[in-house]
């Protein structure tokens, strides 16, 4: 019976596996030929899961299509917006406010409710300590993997609180609901336990742009210790602060005391 029921459970999940191969070739496409191919192709990605989403019947199924719509919208935001005169860190509001618009778009049309998307503040005292420990050691790793230029032209505390602001809200809180909340849940609902590898493996890839496969695979199991947090917790709260806080370390503080 358990040998029937992981078969099932391997047919229903191939497609999707089918996307994330789409996803990264895309990626790569952006990374290593030209940023408008991977706009065309991300475009190209995002029509096709919006078009489908429409013919699916299982509405488990059909609700992680659609969402999965939010994946080549991070990239295509990023990518093809003209905000080149604007100063990097003051860029991610612009990006990440549409995001935010089209998560909480999917959540009202897939049924998802705030709680469900780990939207509460579930032992927080614990999360508020545990997210900001966790995600300094994470930003000063990534960093001594990677290496990065500094976002600021100087390092103090009046130079560094609003662009560290801006990250935990941007990529903490909005990547955050993205990936962990609303894709988490409903990859769980649809793929059963390969949906945390899924959702692990999307977000890894995504950051491809340090043209570093070392900081992939770490990045991989950042998602996974992220992923198992929110699952414990059923709360987005540390997984924001531990991934706002990595990227101030990694782009605002890290360059300055570690360079």
């Amino acid at each position: 019976m358990r040998a029937a029921i992981s078969t099932a459970s391997r047919a229903i999940a191939w497609p999707f596996w089918m996307y994330l191969v789409a996803i990264i070739a895309a990626e790569l496409l952006t990374i290593y030929l030209y940023p408008l191919a991977g706009v065309i192709s991300y475009s190209l990605i995002l029509t096709a899961f919006v078009v489908q989403s429409v013919f699916i019947e299982d509405a488990g199924k059909r609700n992680l299509v659609l969402a999965l719509g939010l994946v080549p919208m991070v990239r295509i935001m990023s990518l093809a917006l003209p905000l080149g005169q604007l100063s990097i860190v003051f860029r991610f509001p612009i990006i990440y406010a549409p995001l935010l618009a089209a998560a909480i778009a999917v959540m009202l049309v897939t049924g998802l409710k705030p709680a469900e998307a780990g939207l509460t503040l579930r032992y927080w005292p614990w999360q508020v300590v545990g997210g900001i420990i966790s995600g300094a050691a994470i930003g000063l790793l990534e960093y001594l993997i990677v290496g990065t230029s500094p976002l600021i032209n100087t390092f103090s505390l009046q130079s560094v609180w609003l662009p560290a602001l801006i990250l935990v809200i941007t990529t903490g809180l909005v990547e955050e609901l993205i990936f962990r909340g609303i894709l988490q849940k409903l990859s769980e609902r649809a793929m059963g336990r390969q949906g945390i590898i899924f959702v692990s493996l999307i977000f890894a890839v995504l950051h491809s742009g340090f043209y570093s496969w070392g900081d992939v695979v770490f990045v991989f199991f950042v998602a996974l210790f992220f992923a198992a947090a929110v699952k414990r917790t059923g709360s987005l709260l540390g997984a924001i602060l531990a991934h706002g806080t990595a990227n101030a370390v990694l782009f605002l503080i890290a360059p300055f005391i570690l360079n």
